[in-house]
């Protein structure tokens, strides 16, 4: 039987890896993106990496009625929900632009599922749920939630606030908010990876366009924070290791007898700081960065990094990738990018 998977935003980062984990478990997904932050390059490497065209649906998730015709056209085993807004930094200048984006999408998302009685929904969540960690930086699921930083976390929050209350009127349902910390690198192809349109929000592009020459200078928000060496620390995964995870989320669900409500960190379980991240690119690159010490950036968590023991109890699922593994391959697709061009 064919297993349609419906992917939001599937034609970006976390989206389209994922999209590759999916088919090689033998489903069939559906990519509904509006391109609004990706690219066609995405859609050609996919092509390229998968053999045959995937099946792609350019519409907004916040028009419900063109939604609405996408769910009439199949018949879908489950939902991965990516699309939404995820730059900290844009959504402290523009909230009001993330909150109307990335809550009615999934409004309309649930709203679908239960018209069209789709039973399962895996939910891009984020470690941003649990704010700034009061006390142990290593957080858990059961590490409780408080208010984000930024607007961007607090549409996650706000987010699975919403899947709780659904799933309390609608307890028949197989849900699931994977909690994931910071994606990076690339498929091994060079193929796909991640594409910033415009300048970079996130740090590993940011390196290699800076190496590359794209970017002048990369810019280290602040070195006077309380840890190891002053700089931000995060837990750094590889995006097919995460892409991995979707589909196990999707195929631990699939499984359920009865409804259920889950929530899952994916992370690696180990912190790592901008300034360590810089070295390891420069040391596996044999790049010299161009970088400077700057004032911290609003909405920034100091340091955070997860426990991710649930994730190989519930879904049989580990990471098998290191952050060297990440810097080599999202340098390989940097390359692959300014040959493109």
């Amino acid at each position: 039987m064919n297993q349609h998977v419906l992917v939001t935003g599937g034609a970006g980062y976390i989206g389209s890896h994922t999209v590759v984990a999916l088919v090689e478990k033998g489903y069939t997904p559906v990519i509904v993106d509006d391109f609004r932050n990706a690219t066609e390059i995405v859609l050609n490497g996919l092509s390229e990496i998968l053999g045959f065209q995937p099946i792609v649906h350019r519409v907004d998730v916040c028009k419900l009625e063109e939604m609405r015709e996408i769910f009439q056209a199949y018949s879908f085993h489950g939902i991965i929900h990516f699309a939404a807004h995820k730059a900290v930094g844009e959504s402290v200048e523009k909230p009001l632009k993330y909150y109307q984006n990335n809550l009615i999408g999934l409004i309309n998302m649930l709203s679908l599922m239960e018209e069209f009685k789709v039973k399962n929904l895996v939910f891009s969540s984020s470690c941003t749920v649990y704010g700034e960690p009061k006390e142990k930086k290593e957080v858990d699921e059961e590490t409780p939630k408080s208010l984000p930083e930024s607007p961007y976390g607090f549409t996650k929050w706000i987010g699975e606030q919403i899947i709780q209350d659904f799933f309390k009127s609608s307890p028949e349902f197989c849900l699931m908010n994977l909690r994931y910390f910071n994606p990076v690198g690339a498929h091994p192809s060079a193929k796909i990876g991640e594409f910033p349109l415009g300048k970079p929000s996130n740090l590993l592009p940011f390196i290699t366009q800076t190496a590359i020459g794209k970017q002048d200078c990369l810019t280290v928000f602040g070195n006077d924070y309380p840890t190891r060496d002053g700089s931000c620390v995060r837990d750094y995964i590889h995006v097919m290791d995460l892409a991995e995870a979707h589909v196990q989320a999707i195929q631990f669900l699939s499984n359920q007898t009865q409804g259920c409500l889950e929530a899952v960190n994916v992370g690696t379980g180990k912190g790592t700081s901008v300034l360590e991240l810089i070295n390891v690119f420069e040391k596996e690159t044999n790049q010299s960065l161009n970088y400077q010490i700057g004032p911290r950036r609003a909405g920034d968590v100091v340091e955070i990094y997860a426990n991710a023991s649930k994730s190989f109890q519930l879904l049989q699922w580990t990471t098998k990738r290191s952050i060297e593994d990440a810097v080599r391959d999202a340098w390989n697709w940097e390359l692959n990018l300014n040959q493109l061009k």
